[in-house]
Parts: structure tokens; sequence; C-alpha cells
């Protein structure tokens, strides 16, 4: 399925959940032919992201909307600053209101969250990136939204990029497979993809590198630690630090000298952003 069509079928999914069966009481005491402007506003200084998500939501209710994004997905907003201008049918607007409202606050959470860690590392040529770790049914739109604060998505799934794992290693020894020739095995069918592992102490990384990968995860390692692989790593091996990583410790890791961090919390643990849905104006509409 193409990323278009998933992208659809989420939105899809949000809209049946909530108004699929109508909403009863706009459609009791709004009148159907009532216009109207709306604006959604920022209620706190974010980085926003899910505008075009929410854009496609509101045609999808109504496509005589107007829909106008005042700041565009990827850039700052501050507190009290209009995001989004909807003008249009007022029961289409208030039947979309929660929908769109629970895309942007999740999406801008994550999206904030990202830049707060890249804004870390900025000058130190360190890349920060995602993880799996996302909201089940999510991930496309979470990593849209890491990408647009600054951050690098890695793989999406399982079938678009080759990482041995801890509990593969733990698979491989009880078949008396080493580290190096699991490395070998996955090269040799990668068609192309880089083979990454993970370790979680040196006397792993010292196998791993025998192996020859072409990225190697520190998980959970001390700071020493991931010094000490950064020293000892060839070059032509680049070191990814994942496991552990805060806003606190996250340019301490960076100034180590690995060549990316990997956050899963900027998307499983990013705090939804405030917005409101406020009408400005209130004007006749064309009777249907």
């Amino acid at each position: 399925m193409g990323t278009h069509n998933q992208i659809e079928r989420i939105i899809d999914i949000a809209l049946e959940e909530d108004v699929a069966r109508g909403d009863r009481t706009t459609e009791l005491i709004i009148p159907a032919n009532m216009g109207g402007s709306a604006a959604i506003i920022a209620r706190e200084d974010a980085v926003v992201a899910g505008g075009e998500i929410a854009r496609i939501a509101l045609l999808k209710v109504d496509q005589s909307l107007e829909v106008k994004m005042e700041i565009q997905d990827g850039n700052p907003a501050k507190a009290g600053e209009v995001v989004m201008v909807i003008t249009g049918r007022v029961t289409s607007i208030l039947k979309a209101e929660r929908v769109i409202l629970n895309f942007l606050s999740h999406l801008s959470g994550v999206a904030t969250l990202t830049a707060r860690y890249v804004e870390k590392v900025k000058d130190l040529g360190v890349k920060i990136g995602d993880t799996r770790k996302t909201l089940p049914g999510l991930r496309l739109l979470e990593k849209y939204a890491v990408y647009a604060a600054g951050g690098q998505n890695n793989r999406p799934d399982l079938a678009s990029g080759i990482l041995i794992k801890d509990n593969h290693l733990v698979a491989m020894a009880a078949k008396g497979i080493s580290i190096s020739e699991g490395i070998a095995k996955a090269k040799a069918g990668a068609n192309g993809m880089k083979v990454e592992i993970e370790v979680q102490n040196l006397e792993q990384l010292k196998q791993a590198v025998d192996g020859k990968p072409d990225i190697i995860m520190l998980d959970n390692m001390s700071l020493d630690d991931i010094r000490e692989a950064v020293k000892t790593v060839p070059t032509t091996i680049s070191l990814e630090a994942s496991g552990g990583i805060t806003l606190e410790n996250v340019r301490e890791v960076a100034e180590a000298g690995v060549d990316l961090i990997s956050v899963g919390a900027i998307t499983h643990s990013a705090r939804g952003v405030n917005f409101s849905l406020d009408f400005v104006t209130g004007r006749p509409a064309a009777q249907e």
C-alpha cells in the first residue's frame, strides 16, 4: 500500500470512530446552512506538524471548506498564534473539530520534542533519529512529524532494513551461530541494504567489528563504553547510540563521537501540544 493510501486510511479510521454515525448535538441545534470562520490557535509554543493531515480530514468531511495554513508543518508557533483558518459550514467544522485537533496535538508534540533533541546537538554533526517505538497505527504520521522537525527517519518496518538485535543474538547463540557468522549471513542476503547489529557491551562490540557490518548500534551502553567504541571501531562502520537517551544526556552522547542517536521517546512519549478551535466570524451561507 502506497504512502498516500496509508495516510488516507489513518484519517478515515479517525473520522469513523468519531463522526461515522453523525453528530447528534450539532445536527439538532446548528442550522445546516450556517457559515462561519474558525481559527486553530496554538496555546503554547510548539513546532507545528499535522496541519496537512488536518486539511485532508476537513475536506473529507466537507469538500467545500476553505482551509488556509498560516503556519506550515515544521515551523515554530508561539502561544496565541493562529495556525490555521477554516471557512465554510459551521456544522462541518464542528464535526471535524476533535479529529483535527487530535492530529495536530499529537503530531506537533512529536515534532516539538524532536526539535528539542535536534537543537541540543545541532552544532555537532550528529543526527537524531526515530525508532519503531510508535503508537500502533500512527507510525507513518509520527515519522513524518519527526522529519518535519529536522530528525532522521530510521526503518519504517521490518522489511526496510536489516538490524540484528539482542534476541536475534540469543537465538543465534542457541544454534551455535557466532556474531560474525550472523553478520555474514545477513550481508549475503542483504540485496543492497545496509546491515546493522545491536551490541550491549565491549565484548559483543569486538565480535561485531570482526564481522564488518555497516552500522553498529550501541544499546544502553555507558558513556565511557561509547567513547571506547568510538576510539576502537573503524571509521568505515557507522556508530549509532540508543537506549537511555534523554534531553539531559543527549549532548554528552553526541560529543562522544557517534554518528546517529536514536530516541524512542520522541514518538512514544511526546506530550501533546495544546491547540484550540475558536470561531472568529459568522456569516450566512447559501442554502443547499
